[in-house]
């Protein structure tokens, strides 16, 4: 991989925020009131945004609801236990039938691999993780991918064609660079690394240096993702994540002297001991670094289902106001810094491609969030990987006893999962739609899957009304649009479109969809 030019995915795929109530419509805009004249707000959602709508503090603590992310469709909360080894077995064989085929042509796969282990718990962490200073522990772990790997190629043959690649975690960098190097040479006699794809790997800031980024380059690695969280020496001593500004900016600067192509920073606002003024401090530094891209999480205490939360002083944690005042402050900084809201809680310079696919309506979203790359089948790889193949979903073991125990039987160590149904890939298209394109096109959906889709959604037509009454949505003769203001709440959007959720309102399971 050293000497091919990849880019590669920024996004980060484990929890930070965690679970609310799901709400109705009438949580959404519960007043009816419309909230008047938004410039731009009647344009198409995909057009150049560099002047962004006016979104009040009011306006977002109204519509901050809670609800999926939906880097799938049904969300992963809807896996059963019922799905396995022999079901995702099934999935790679109908793969290799099919020829890997999407619309007559091949795609390559997307590849995630989880690497668990981090030196020390950082309290906010919702992510499935291993805390240990013992780096040996790596040893029999990778031992285990290389037996996962080796079952994937039994099923799918050596040379599957991959575009993209992502190190999660946890925190990959807890591996050498031995260790790293030793696990992208099994990647690379298991499967060929198209020239173009997306190469991407966390980072913590913490156990790296510039040495290692330009190890990190010869791999073949050219994005990185930064976990950074907030600047405040304060705050960072609250959730026992110590990492000076100075620390960081001389990465990023060793990172740009190594060529790598596109670097992401991601933030936390919610945080203890934060306030306006102190996030305001973390906005400037962070704009001052540059980086392409920049993931801006909402935090959520819940103490009572991730234990690391319990560290945290609840009474240091920011009110409800200031916290919606530090989105505010950030949707706005970011705007007038030369950046694009793509889409959640995601911004990019406007010269970075993800920029420019949302302009140009070629964004694409998987498990790993928003991409300029069509989705693909994905490969999870590692404990609690999350996979798709074709219609299937699944999940592997969370634990690395039940992980460890499946691979030494040379089985799949998958524990959850799903088969979709065709209702499922209806929805699945028209969600994915609102979520990428900001715009469903009636008549290509009706085509795709033989349906009257003004009959098929006609209760869903029917509760967009109240967000269209809100300027959030458009209905048009030919389709469904999002504005450029209900681009910032597109979330809930979509969730007018997800039958599961619909089903089951009260269920505490999502982080708030702004």
């Amino acid at each position: 991989m050293g000497n091919v030019l990849f880019s590669m995915r920024n996004l980060k795929g484990c929890p930070i925020v965690a679970a609310s109530v799901s709400p109705t419509l009438s949580q959404i805009n519960p007043t009816g009131r419309q909230f008047g004249t938004v410039p731009g707000m009647s344009e198409p959602a995909l057009l150049s945004n560099h002047v962004a709508p006016a979104i009040s503090r009011e306006m977002l603590s109204r519509l901050d609801v809670s609800g999926p992310r939906y880097t799938s469709y049904p969300t992963a909360d809807r896996f059963v236990e019922a799905y396995g080894p022999a079901q995702y077995l099934q999935a790679l064989q109908q793969r290799v039938e099919g020829g890997g085929a999407v619309g007559g042509a091949a795609t390559p796969l997307s590849i995630y691999v989880h690497i668990p282990f981090c030196e020390s718990v950082c309290y906010y962490c919702a992510c499935n993780k291993v805390i240990t200073k013992h780096h040996e522990r790596a040893i029999e772990y990778l031992d285990a991918l290389r037996t996962e790997i080796e079952l994937v190629v039994e099923q799918l043959g050596r040379g599957q064609a991959v575009s993209q690649l992502h190190f999660g975690g946890g925190s990959p960098t807890f591996l050498s660079d031995d260790e790293l190097e030793g696990l992208l040479a099994t990647l690379q006699s298991a499967f060929r690394f198209v020239p173009g794809g997306e190469y991407s790997i966390e980072i913590d800031p913490r156990t790296i240096d510039a040495s290692r980024l330009k190890r990190l380059a010869a791999m073949g690695f050219n994005r990185l993702s930064f976990g950074v969280q907030d600047f405040d020496p304060h705050v960072q001593h609250a959730v026992h994540r110590v990492q000076p500004f100075e620390q960081v900016a001389e990465l990023m600067q060793a990172a740009r002297n190594e060529g790598f192509e596109s670097i992401n920073m991601d933030l936390i606002y919610g945080l203890p001991k934060q306030s306006l003024e102190s996030f305001q401090r973390t906005l400037n530094q962070v704009t001052s670094l540059k980086p392409d891209r920049v993931a801006l999480y909402a935090y959520a205490h819940l103490p009572q289902r991730f234990k690391p939360q319990r560290r945290i002083d609840a009474a240091a944690l920011p009110k409800a106001e200031d916290k919606i005042g530090m989105l505010s402050m950030a949707i706005n900084h970011f705007g007038a810094s030369d950046y694009d809201y793509i889409g959640m809680d995601h911004f990019a310079l406007r010269s970075d491609s993800l920029a420019a696919a949302r302009r140009q309506g070629r964004l694409h979203r998987n498990f790993q969030g928003y991409s300029t790359h069509p989705d693909s089948d994905l490969i999870g790889l590692g404990v609690s990987a999350i996979g798709r193949v074709g219609a299937h979903y699944c999940q592997s073991a969370k634990t690395l006893d039940e992980y460890y125990d499946a691979l030494r039987r040379r089985e799949f160590p998958i524990v959850r999962g799903l088969m979709l149904s065709r209702d499922d890939l209806v929805r699945r298209a028209v969600i994915m739609a609102v979520m990428c394109q900001g715009r469903v096109d009636i008549e290509s959906i009706e085509l795709a899957y033989l349906i009257d889709f003004r009959q098929y959604f006609a209760a869903e037509l029917r509760q967009l009304e109240p967000l269209v009454e809100s300027g959030l949505v458009q209905l048009e003769s030919d389709g469904v649009r999002v504005t450029a203001l209900g681009w910032y709440f597109v979330r809930a959007i979509a969730m007018v479109f997800d039958r599961h959720l619909q089903a089951d309102k009260t269920v505490e399971r999502f982080s708030r969809i702004i």
